[in-house]
């Protein structure tokens, strides 16, 4: 769990591709219904700007940003926080020589979580891949989204909740269900939410993303882009795919070691199987190795 501070945010911010009018219009209507008390929810297939979309519209909103990572181990402890004892202090009055006087006093230590500072103080969390955390941790956000309160379990105080700030907001991100790892989520949840499908990025949007993350030429990002496009089409299993970050892996070596774009060149060759092969290996595709390396090799002249 990781709170953003704007000086990290902006140096992984894509503030000039989502000038793109699909982002545009995307942007502007997460905006509009977070800012209505709605959480959002994107969800759709690994590698297509999920998260960093749900990150740049957190940012936007102005509040701080604290990121939270879904896992199996996410526990209520960790989201609220904790109670871990008491704190016992002594005062020992002997102010008149003849007279001592202790006083006594017990108190609840109670540590907090960060979804705790982040409800009461109105952050905007980025709860990313949060089907990965299990349902009954998940539970917890139907009290923070329904009654606008976060419950405190375990407290051993008089308060067993505290308001949600009313500038605080949440935006979800998913995998489908069929991702290992994932659970399926409670439709109480789901139905609570104003959930937006990512798809396939379209060519266009995928060059924009690419070019933004890497600072590489646009005719060489086309080229990537293209290529990882038609290494896809060789795998039947449409979730068996190499995703938008592989065109961004390879883009980036590709800028940062001035490597060219030529199917001829060794050093080319053997980056596009090490960023594909791996992917696409379960499916039933004979001779897949053989196959990759051919459209590697068709990319003509250094781009």
């Amino acid at each position: 769990m990781t709170k953003l501070t704007q000086s990290e945010f902006s140096r992984m911010d894509g503030a000039d591709v989502y000038q793109h009018p699909a982002f545009k219009s995307l942007i502007k209507r997460s905006m509009r219904y977070l800012a209505s008390g709605y959480p959002v929810h994107f969800t759709g297939p690994a590698g297509v700007g999920k998260t960093t979309l749900a990150l740049h519209i957190a940012h936007k909103r102005k509040r701080p940003v604290l990121f939270l990572s879904g896992n199996e181990g996410l526990s209520n402890e960790d989201l609220i926080g904790a109670f871990k004892g008491y704190n016992r202090k002594k005062l020992n009055d002997n102010f008149v020589r003849t007279v001592r006087k202790i006083e006594e006093s017990v108190s609840e230590e109670w540590v907090e979580g960060r979804l705790y500072q982040a409800v009461t103080q109105g952050y905007t969390v980025v709860y990313d891949e949060f089907t990965r955390s299990r349902p009954d941790t998940n539970n917890l956000f139907l009290s923070i989204i329904e009654e606008k309160v976060l419950p405190l379990y375990g407290a051993k105080q008089e308060a067993a909740s505290v308001k949600v700030h009313p500038d605080f907001s949440l935006i979800f991100t998913s995998n489908p269900t069929e991702y290992v790892g994932v659970f399926d989520t409670q439709d109480a949840l789901l139905d609570r939410m104003i959930t937006i499908p990512f798809q396939h990025v379209e060519e266009e949007e995928q060059i924009a993303i690419v070019v933004q993350k890497t600072g590489i030429g646009n005719s060489k990002a086309t080229a990537i882009v293209r290529l990882m496009e038609q290494v896809h089409r060789l795998c039947p299993d449409d979730k068996k795919r190499v995703s938008l970050r592989t065109s961004i892996m390879m883009a980036d070596v590709v800028e940062r070691y001035d490597m060219p774009i030529d199917g001829d060149n060794e050093d080319f060759q053997n980056l596009c199987l090490d960023l594909t092969l791996h992917h696409l290996q379960k499916c039933e595709t004979e001779d897949l190795r053989e196959k990759i390396l051919k459209l590697c090799k068709n990319v003509e002249g250094d781009v």
